[in-house]
């Protein structure tokens, strides 16, 4: 039973995501949901208690789960300058894997920001993947100012900064009609030069 009800609601969350991307978050419904699911919008609640977590669950599973791994694969024994940057440029380049070769995310992204102005799609997203893991960044950073390894700032700026550095060079993806993917040597040496520029503002003085 457990099997097929984790299996029922993997499907749910597909549809969702097909039905978010194609109506939007505002234009979506559950009982369009549930008539493409062939069943009742009282099972849809069942496993969601509203569009909302719905939709977080969405996001979570298409868009932010590489988030979740990032973070969760930071080291929690960084000691030194040195292991503090492996692991950051590790973080950024599972980050960056799924933002630039992933195309049902990217689709999750363009919605968001399309939704962003007129719902909650864009909080809704924050909540469910980039705000933990900027959290969780931030943590990292502030133990390592603790330590004297780089410069005392605001661990969550220091956070926003990296990842907006590690995005930087492909977020105009977003706009572009068919990006091509990024082969891992170029996803190491956007990382580089972004943990490079982050680093050096970040030295103590």
């Amino acid at each position: 039973m457990k099997v097929r009800t984790e299996a029922r609601r993997q499907a749910i969350i597909e549809a969702a995501a097909e039905l978010f991307q194609e109506a939007g978050y505002e234009g979506a419904s559950m009982n369009e949901l549930a008539k493409r699911l062939g069943g009742s919008k009282a099972t849809l609640y069942g496993y969601f208690p509203s569009k909302e977590e719905l939709f977080g669950a969405v996001v979570r599973t298409v868009a932010t789960a590489h988030l979740f791994d990032a973070t969760r694969e930071l080291p929690t024994d960084i000691v030194g300058r040195t292991a503090l940057e492996m692991a950051l440029i590790h973080f950024g380049e599972r980050m960056l894997h799924v933002l630039t070769n992933d195309k049902k995310a990217l689709a999750v992204y363009r919605m968001v920001v399309a939704e962003a102005g007129r719902s909650d799609a864009g909080q809704l997203f924050h909540d469910a993947g980039p705000s933990e893991s900027t959290a969780v960044l931030a943590s990292v950073l502030e133990e390592a100012m603790a330590r004297g390894e780089i410069r005392r700032v605001d661990a969550t700026v220091a956070a926003r900064q990296y990842t907006a550095l590690v995005t930087a060079e492909v977020s105009a993806r977003i706009f572009q009609r068919d990006p091509p993917p990024l082969s891992l040597k170029e996803i190491q040496q956007l990382v580089a030069r972004a943990a490079d520029l982050f680093f050096a503002g970040m030295t103590p003085r």
